[in-house]
């Protein structure tokens, strides 16, 4: 009876501990199960080149097995089976051959691709501010570089993690006698040790390739902060030719009271700046100066002829800088190809002269129409005719009407009362003109001063013409000469023995006999 009872208990152990085991099987193989699902469904660039590899090895033990039965039916004698196990077998092949040229090569080992570097591209040299931008896009480059190897080495730690945890499971299988987990343990292993292997082969490589990385951006870094400081000391030396040239500006502006000169003497001072800055730029970054130098002087010849009217434009607005010969503001004319432009200077650049063409007498006579902006280039100083109207301290200039009187007018008392008009309407700017021509005896030789109003009377084809000249507003002639005119037509009018001649026609009649006219026949009546 005890000997039946220990039996009993021994079984109900048994069999509590099959349950138990069994219990833990199932266990395992669900979570195999979870990790091999995992694993499937991770997108992975290491277990998508390993799934190539194993797949191309398998394929080609494959083709290697079927390829050797081949020559082992060739070797037997012909039969009906014997040929058609050789047809299967052809086409076997074929089938594993186009399998395998659709997987990429995957070389000798399945992370080649993987682990080759990749080059490096070449560092720029930082010699000036604007190559900072290129060597701030290389240090972009290059920290794209090492993040994508660091990427690589944080997705293989992650296979490598979740193989591990498959390999555990299946040794756990197979220690608790799950004997069909036995091959696929096997072959966990040996991927195992696979992408181990590759891990170490990456981080001792990811310390070279590191360090290179970090030299080059080392060296950047340094050429981009050295350039940084040149940049800024560039920036503070502009800064005070800036306020060099303001403090001159406003010292000029205190003792040059004229508006024109003003303008044009801060003209004069923002191109000495420029010119200034461009040469301090040019000695900062060239490298060789006298290498510039000497392809500037080969290349400045053909350039000045390419470019003859620029240079000639820049050399006509030196000259009218330095000789001071038109100035912004005076009232200038020039003649071009027969057509005459007269206007007020707006602006003198480097390359033109640009002028507000304005109502004058060459408008009424010529133009008739005026309000244009006239560009004239630079360079026409040396070709074409310019006439000043207002040059230097002039603001005025001598204008003419000419009134033609019969031969049987007096013409004594028509120039008298014509200078005597004159006179009166143009004595504000006879005075003024007095004064202006004072100050201009230290400048120029003035031999004739005299600023009265004249007349000057002299014969005519169709009568005697009374020439008066007086003195009027250089910009304003075409006022002066209206009213003077209408002033001096009216007083020739009130005078009985002044006649104004204007062309005509004398006709003479002769007398003749007088025609007779026949008169007509009437017409009959129908």
């Amino acid at each position: 009876m005890a000997h039946t009872l220990v039996y009993a208990n021994n079984t109900t152990e048994a069999s509590q501990e099959s349950a138990a085991l069994a219990l833990e099987v199932a266990q395992l193989q669900e979570r195999y199960t979870n990790v091999v699902k995992t694993i499937r469904e991770t997108k992975n660039v290491w277990l998508y080149a390993y799934a190539n590899y194993d797949a191309y090895q398998k394929l080609t033990r494959q083709l290697s097995q079927i390829e050797s039965s081949i020559k082992q039916l060739k070797k037997e004698r012909r039969s009906k089976k014997r040929d058609e196990e050789m047809v299967a077998l052809e086409k076997k092949a074929q089938i594993v051959q186009s399998q395998l040229s659709l997987i990429p090569d995957v070389g000798e080992r399945p992370f080649d691709a993987l682990l080759a570097l990749e080059e490096l591209p070449k560092a720029p040299t930082v010699t000036n501010p604007i190559a900072i931008f290129t060597g701030l896009s290389f240090i972009k480059t290059l920290s794209q570089f090492k993040s994508a190897y660091l990427d690589k080495i944080g997705q293989l730690q992650k296979v490598i993690t979740l193989i591990n945890q498959e390999h555990d499971l299946l040794e756990e299988l197979v220690y608790a006698g799950q004997e069909q987990y036995q091959e696929r343990y096997a072959e966990a292993q040996l991927r195992l040790e696979s992408f181990k292997s590759t891990l170490a082969i990456l981080n001792s490589t990811a310390l070279v390739y590191g360090k290179r990385i970090d030299d080059l951006l080392f060296k950047t870094e340094y050429q981009i902060q050295d350039q940084g400081k040149n940049l800024l000391q560039l920036a503070i030396i502009i800064g005070v030719l800036f306020a060099i040239a303001f403090a001159i500006k406003v010292i000029i502006r205190r003792y040059i009271k004229d508006h024109e000169r003003f303008y044009m003497a801060n003209k004069i001072v923002n191109f000495g700046n420029f010119i200034i800055i461009a040469l301090v730029l040019t000695v900062r970054f060239i490298d060789n100066i006298e290498y510039f130098a000497t392809v500037l002087g080969f290349a400045s010849a053909g350039i000045a002829i390419a470019m003859r009217d620029w240079f000639m434009s820049i050399l006509g607005w030196i000259l009218i800088v330095m000789g001071g010969s038109i100035h912004v503001g005076d009232r200038v004319k020039f003649q071009k190809d027969g057509m005459e432009y007269v206007g007020d200077v707006l602006d003198i650049s480097l390359f033109r002269i640009t002028l507000m063409e304005d109502v004058t007498y060459t408008t009424y006579t010529t133009n008739r129409r005026a309000g244009r902006i006239i560009f004239v280039p630079n360079n026409y100083i040396f070709t074409s005719m310019i006439a000043n109207y207002s040059h230097n301290s002039l603001k005025t200039v001598w204008d003419g009407i000419d009134i033609t009187i019969t031969f049987d007018s007096n013409h004594k008392k028509a120039a008298y009362l014509a200078k005597e008009i004159a006179r009166k309407f143009s004595k504000g700017y006879t005075d003024i003109t007095r004064k202006q021509l004072n100050k201009l005896r230290d400048k120029y030789s003035l031999k004739n001063t005299n600023v009265e109003p004249r007349v000057f009377t002299m014969v005519e084809p169709n009568g005697m013409r009374i020439s008066t000249w007086y003195l009027t507003n250089a910009f304003a002639t075409l006022t002066l000469r209206s009213s003077i005119s209408a002033e001096i037509v009216d007083a020739f009018n009130k005078e009985s023995d002044i006649h104004i001649a204007y062309p005509t026609q004398t006709v003479t009649t002769l007398h003749t006999t007088p025609h007779t006219s026949i008169p007509m026949a009437p017409m009959p009546t129908l």
